[in-house]
């Protein structure tokens, strides 16, 4: 049979060709229908350094889920994909692997340099690609574009200039923070602050002319070289008679002043403090207002330069060793006590930063972050979700300081400034005309790139690009919590400057990937989980729906072999329910279904379960739809699991089977037609999670056509609604499952047949579905009224709307039965508390829905009705 699925589902077969297959279709280029509303992501660019994370195979995961559903609704959908060049840690990378051969880039020079980084980039977009295409990513790859090609690198000079001719960027000697590995400038968003052991040394300082000492304390002994001055507060009375006199650097001899400023506190350690302006952001700030010298006393690399003295030369670590030997021989070493402290690292190399002043280039904040700000508290604020990280982003705003943009690299944008040997300089989108210029060495950040992605990938600066006017501003972006200060802050500035607009409507935040003990995957602790050995073993769509179901927005998720073990036991799930179908319905045309599903809705064919599942996946599409469109995949995913599971394959196909192996031809006819058109409905509800084996299946279904990449996603259809069907039902899978927990009690098998007594106001229903129940609970008698004699030896059982009994008599025992009900009645208790609960909170019953209200009253209802039968039971048995 052409549409025959094999006895157990294999994700190596399954998506073996079908991404190449979707390429080849072009089903995920734009539909180019212009009454179609647009709905565009640009893709979070990874960067060229290597395989994929388990991070970035969640933001693709959770945007293909996106516009893989927008595409089905209609949506004329565009999803750019794009990597980064990602300055410092590509050049690191291209760098280690020449050094494997004794070369060193300096020995390359810049250009040929350059041309083994390009090599690097193309062979790892490749990898990357490959990747992608594994994931099953429904990216355009017409429009793909890279943060180093012509169009993008347009997009940073224009955007530099500009802002260079308003003041907002401009080059000074400050203090930033220095990588001496990477031996480049970072920003304050690239240090990452860590705990390590440490020490306070306690060091004096003579006091120039007497024999008199201060002492101070610092973490940083090795500083020392650079210091310009030494402070106290003018309140403090234990120095007053030294302000204005001199002390003198230990070892090196350098004689500095005593100067007054508040930034010395009197209450902690000596009240003394060494000002080293060049090393330290506090004291380069005390320089300043007292117009102090800046001595730098480290080289690029972290060596100690010529301000050291005899140290010159050293490493910053080891010179810190051999001075302090030198200040504890002189004497002037009181004491070094343990401390454990915070000091920050780089992103990039992971090597201790170094707070160093240089003449770098720098982004004036302070108009930009307040456009931020404002523009929040419009019509065309970024809606994050979920909404507590609109703070996070407002907070970074608030507090933002001037960005140092230039690198001392040679892989990234070069600085557009150019100088001559008269001192001038030019800064412009293009070199300047004549001969004596030379371009600024250095680079920008990754980010000033970066930052203009939403609308340089559109083609900005041309704003009258057809991708910018019909897809700009983009939908929604897709990122974790740890990168809104570096990517999604820049985007939002950038984009009002210098489009006038957000760059995007929504920003969906997702949180880390922990190991199953919680600690965030890392290289040292050798507990990274590979995303391409995942997908080997389990297949994309397991991890996808695992990705997809693993938390809420802005939440951690552990990964699990376990989980993924019960993702792949879903799909297997699912692919077993559509071959049993398949097998039985392989002959179906699309109108045979349609015309069988109007009877069903009509009433003039089909039986109550019939109405009932379809009313449930009327319920299943509205909900699953809503959870969607709020980016609660986790909860979409738990409604589409349990309807799958319990209501279709666990109760719906089994109740079929009544129908199906029975004689009624026409009946079986209208069964097949509403398996196939729920299965078709459930495909499609779970292709935008699971894309692969849903398509596998769909072309396999007798009654579709074409690709379900382009399908139509459900919608409800009002006239499959029917309530008393799905009430009905619902009592019947009650009342099945009340008499397997009755069996299972007693340990009477379900081979056993035993008599059966339902007493119901809905006799005339439960009669009217008697084959059902005998079929799944055995009985050897079964009566069914609206009034009957109760037996005195039975187990019993409430249920909506009815009362079980099973005489079993000689298997039960009064007393445990009366044990039993007691708990059940317990458990009632405890539903209507909670019920009443909830309906006495007035601020629940005049902000919540109607419906959600009259839903809590009919669970009251019911619940107290239950509770009243099994205390009127207990009452019975307890008096005979």
């Amino acid at each position: 049979m052409t549409n025959e699925l094999t006895p157990k589902f294999n994700p190596t077969e399954v998506e073996a060709g079908r991404y190449e297959k979707w390429l080849e279709a072009d089903v995920f280029k734009p539909s180019g229908n212009p009454d179609a509303e647009p709905y565009s992501i640009v893709i979070p660019p990874p960067n060229v350094t290597g395989k994929l994370h388990l991070g970035h195979a969640w933001d693709t995961t959770l945007q293909d889920i996106i516009i893989r559903q927008k595409r089905m609704q209609g949506f004329d959908t565009l999803w750019l994909p794009g990597m980064d060049h990602a300055g410092i840690a590509t050049q690191a990378k291209v760098a280690a692997r020449l050094a494997e051969d004794g070369i060193l880039p300096q020995d390359l020079g810049r250009e040929k340099f350059l041309d083994k980084v390009w090599e690097w980039k193309d062979e790892y977009a490749t990898t990357i690609k490959e990747q992608w295409g594994k994931m099953g990513i429904s990216v355009d790859y017409s429009r793909e574009r890279f943060t180093l090609d012509e169009g993008l690198s347009q997009a940073v000079r224009k955007v530099f200039v500009q802002l260079y001719n308003k003041g907002w960027i401009y080059r000074g000697e400050k203090l930033i923070n220095w990588d001496p590995k990477a031996m480049t400038a970072l920003s304050d968003i690239e240090v990452i602050h860590k705990e390590i052991d440490g020490a306070f040394y306690h060091i004096t300082y003579q006091i120039e002319g007497t024999d008199e000492f201060v002492e101070i304390a610092t973490t940083r002994p090795e500083t020392f070289l650079g210091d310009t001055a030494v402070i106290v507060n003018e309140k403090d009375e234990r120095y007053k008679h030294l302000v204005g006199k001199n002390v003198i650097l230990p070892i090196i001899n350098r004689v500095i002043p005593i100067l007054t400023d508040d930034h010395a506190d009197m209450e902690k350690g000596t009240g003394v403090v060494k000002i080293t302006p060049a090393h330290d952001p506090n004291d380069f700030e005390v320089a300043m207002r007292h117009d102090l010298p800046m001595i730098n006393m480290m080289n690029n690399d972290g060596t100690i330069n010529e301000n050291g003295g005899k140290y010159e030369g050293l490493d910053r670590f080891e010179a810190r060793k051999q001075i302090v030997a030198d200040l504890k021989e002189l004497g002037q070493l009181l004491d070094a006590k343990p401390v454990r402290h915070e000091v920050g690292h780089s992103e990039r190399t992971g090597v201790v930063v170094e707070p160093r002043l240089s003449t770098q280039w720098f982004v004036k904040m302070d108009e930009l972050a307040k456009n931020a700000i404002a523009n929040q508290a419009t019509e065309d604020a970024v809606e994050f979700y979920p909404p507590r990280f609109n703070d996070t982003f407002m907070q970074w705003m608030e507090n933002v300081h001037d960005w140092v943009i230039s690198r001392q690299l040679w892989w990234g944008h070069q600085i557009p400034a150019w100088y001559n040997e008269a001192g001038e300089m030019y800064v412009g989108e293009e070199a300047p005309e004549g001969e004596g210029w030379t371009q600024d060495e250095d680079v920008l950040d990754t980010w000033f790139s970066s930052a203009l992605w939403p609308f340089s990938t559109m083609g900005w600066p041309d704003e009258n690009s057809a991708d910018f006017k019909r897809y700009f501003p983009t939908s929604t972006l897709v990122t974790g919590y740890d990168i809104i200060f570096f990517w999604v802050s820049r985007m939002i500035f950038q984009s009002l400057e210098f489009t006038g607009k957000s760059p995007f409507h929504n920003v969906l935040i997702h949180g880390l990937i922990r190991d199953e003990e919680g600690r965030k995957m890392s290289k040292s602790l050798g507990n990274g989980i590979d995303p391409m050995d995942v997908i080997e073993k389990y297949g994309a769509d397991a991890l996808r729906w695992f990705l997809s179901n693993g938390s809420a927005p802005g939440q951690d998720v552990r990964f699990s072999y376990d989980k993924m073990d019960a993702a792949w036991n879903f799909i297997n799930k699912i692919w077993n329910v559509s071959r049993y179908i398949l097998m039985n319905a392989e002959d179906v045309s699309a109108d045979a279904v349609s015309s069988a599903l109007t009877k069903v809705a009509n009433k003039t064919a089909g039986n109550v379960t019939d109405r009932w599942i379809l009313t449930r996946l009327n319920d299943t599409v509205e909900r699953v739809t809503e959870q969607m469109d709020k980016f609660e995949f986790g909860v979409a995913g738990h409604i589409l699991y349990n309807f799958i599971w319990d209501e279709f394959a666990n109760w719906y196909l089994e109740l079929t089977k009544e129908v199906m192996f029975g004689e009624d031809e026409a009946e079986k006819d209208i069964t097949r037609a509403v398996l196939l058109h729920v299965l078709d409905q459930v495909l499609r509800l779970l292709h935008p999670i699971m894309p692969f084996f849903t398509e596998e299946i769909f072309e396999k279904l007798p009654n579709t056509s074409g690709s379900i990449v382009v399908a139509e996603y459900p919608k409800v259809r009002p006239e499959f609604n029917d309530d008393k069907a799905s009430e009905g039902v619902a009592m019947l899978i009650e009342l099945i499952t009340a008499v397997r927990n009755i069996r299972a009690e007693v340990n009477t098998p379900l081979s056993k047949a035993v008599p059966m007594l339902i007493k119901s106001e809905h006799a005339d229903f439960l009669n009217a579905v008697s084959p059902y129940i005998s079929r799944f609970t055995n009985p050897s008698e079964l009566t069914i009224a609206k009034d009957l004699a109760v037996p005195e030896q039975a187990m019993s059982a409430v249920i909506t709307g009815a009362e079980l009994y099973l005489p079993l008599a000689g298997l039960i025992n009064i007393e445990e039965e009366i044990a039993r009900l007691e708990k059940e009645l317990a458990k009632w208790q405890k539903e209507l508390d909670l019920v009443n609960k909830k309906l006495g909170n007035e601020r629940f019953v005049a902000n919540a829905k109607a419906e959600v209200v009259q839903k809590e009253k009919d669970k009251l209802a019911d619940y107290q009705e239950k509770f009243d039968t099994v205390k009127a039971r207990i009452a019975e048995l307890k008096e005979n």
